[in-house]
């Protein structure tokens, strides 16, 4: 029967680019950049990897289609090369086909590298993937801000809340993670924002204003694995490993009856505890020490703290409020600046994520190192509330 991969993989090494307005640099030189820094994190020649992985989304904007476009601009020692996409959590789908490859001993070290040049579309949003009859089928006639903004009018329903006291939860949420974004240099957005400019911001889908959407950015980042024996074989000493690496796909269960009431991201909560189970973890609050999360709009955040068993049912609200989830609340929540100051490059995101839960176990994220973190969770969502993938992946320090 099957045990899960818990401790069978390490983080050999991580790198990610600068997120922003690149108008600079194309993918190619975004992947170069993460990847020097993973290389260079991990002490390793590019002979040495035996496999990657490849995420990204728009695959007409400059980076084609396959592996190709990776093994080219990072010059890969002959080797093969897939191309990932699951929606906004094809960054996290390329780690998990990377690890799970490790963790079967199909090869020694593998890589997977995710990178997007939204600013290149020229939208102002989420881009459309336009295929053919693949937009019908499967996409909302709603833009992204108007789906999420169904899933706080819902959550407010169901929970009988306050307009007035949602807004300010999310606003708490936007503020939270501006703080936190202003201190890392690798965020698009560096700028502390107050709950007056918040509350008080262009509405773009009610109770949504402009702070409480995650911007257009360019951005890459990269993770290099291997097994925990390779690790120590190659002198490192602390590692990083994997404690579960969950994904879920909605079945249309969620449109096609009458049960879900749109309040919460049902593959989330199937997504959480499997990789509990697969984790060890029987009381989240207390085990995990940091999340990273979704947070494509504030709103989401805040549902997902109480989908990932963060909060109890209805109670995120007040633990937001009452700075559970802040630099100094007991689980931090986006210590980097989140989606919220990074941006969404889609194929890049659920590996950006990693890199900064990475960093933080390892003791290295400078001004917004956290005091002693354990565990972290990364939570990737893909599509929208009423039909998405969701993935949960959870790493610690090996041994924990």
């Amino acid at each position: 029967m099957a045990a899960g991969i818990k401790d069978k993989v390490a983080i050999l090494g991580m790198g990610c680019s600068r997120f922003g307005e690149r108008w600079d640099v194309g993918p190619e030189e975004l992947m170069v950049e993460a990847y020097n820094e993973a290389l260079a994190d991990a002490g390793i020649a590019p002979e040495q990897i035996d496999a990657g992985w490849f995420s990204t989304h728009m695959d007409d904007v400059g980076t084609g289609r396959g592996g190709l476009p990776m093994s080219i601009a990072l010059r890969l020692p002959g080797i093969g090369v897939t191309r990932v996409e699951n929606f906004c959590a094809g960054g996290s789908e390329s780690f998990r086909a990377a690890a799970y490859a490790v963790a079967a001993g199909a090869c020694d070290i593998a890589i997977a590298v995710g990178v997007e040049k939204l600013k290149d579309t020229g939208y102002g949003g989420l881009p459309v993937a336009t295929v053919g009859t693949y937009i019908p089928q499967w996409y909302p006639a709603a833009v992204a801000p108007a789906n999420f903004a169904q899933l706080a009018s819902a959550y407010r329903a169901r929970h009988r809340v306050n307009a007035a006291d949602l807004k300010r939860a999310i606003a708490h949420v936007s503020v939270k993670s501006h703080a936190n974004g202003a201190k890392n240099p690798k965020a698009h957005l560096r700028k502390p924002i107050t709950e007056e400019q918040c509350l008080n911001a262009p509405v773009i889908a009610e109770p949504l204003g402009l702070f409480d959407c995650c911007g257009v950015s360019d951005g890459a980042a990269a993770v290099i694995v291997t097994t925990p024996e390779i690790a120590r074989s190659l002198g490192k000493t602390d590692l990083v490993t994997f404690k579960a690496l969950q994904i879920v796909a909605s079945n249309g269960w969620e449109m096609q009856g009458n049960e879900w009431d749109g309040s919460y991201v049902h593959t989330a909560r199937i997504a959480a505890r499997k990789a509990y189970a697969e984790a060890g973890i029987s009381k989240p609050r207390e085990e995990i020490s940091l999340t990273e999360v979704h947070d494509c709009f504030s709103i989401t955040e805040l549902v997902t703290m109480e989908d990932l068993f963060l909060s109890p049912e209805g109670g995120a609200i007040r633990d937001v409020m009452d700075g559970v989830f802040d630099a100094d609340g007991q689980i931090p929540c986006q210590i980097d600046g989140g989606l919220k100051c990074f941006g969404h490059p889609v194929g890049a995101s659920g590996i950006r994520m990693l890199y900064e839960v990475y960093l933080q176990l390892l003791g290295r994220a400078g001004e917004r190192q956290l005091s002693n973190p354990r565990t972290g969770l990364i939570h990737n969502l893909g599509g929208q509330p009423s039909q998405n993938v969701c993935a949960v992946s959870i790493v610690g320090l090996e041994g924990v």
